[in-house]
């Protein structure tokens, strides 16, 4: 009693961050949009004209050194789709320390789709 498998509290730490990293990017996502939200009510207006959204990097950086409302708000949708995507590539790193070398394949080809995807879902 009180004696843990030798990998099993290697594990339940990577396990622990993982899931702590997903909790604390829903949070931070949640925290920007809410800003977001408040400087829209406050200003009034969204910071581009009425057909315009910060759909690039360099568009959505200079929005949010701005404060642009929109901007902020789009930075916390960019975070809410990039937390899983961290936790997938956190995945990657865990099973490479593990050793495991068919779910480190398995997860590099999923991360490879979501990259992929969101490469395409650009160009389109």
């Amino acid at each position: 009693m009180g004696k843990e498998p030798a990998g099993q509290t290697h594990l339940f730490d990577a396990e622990l961050f993982i899931s702590s990293s997903l909790r604390f990017g829903v949070y931070l996502s949640a925290i920007v949009m809410a800003l977001g939200i408040v400087l829209l009510f406050a200003r009034g207006v969204s910071g581009y004209p009425i057909d315009v959204f910060p759909t690039s990097i360099p568009l959505l950086w200079s929005g949010i050194v701005l404060f642009k409302p929109a901007a902020v708000i789009t930075l916390g949708l960019v975070l809410l789709i990039a937390t899983p995507v961290f936790r997938v590539a956190a995945s990657v790193l865990l099973f490479l320390v593990e050793k495991d070398h068919l779910y480190t394949f398995i997860t590099l080809f999923v991360l490879a789709v979501l990259v992929t995807s969101f490469l395409i879902g650009k160009a389109l």
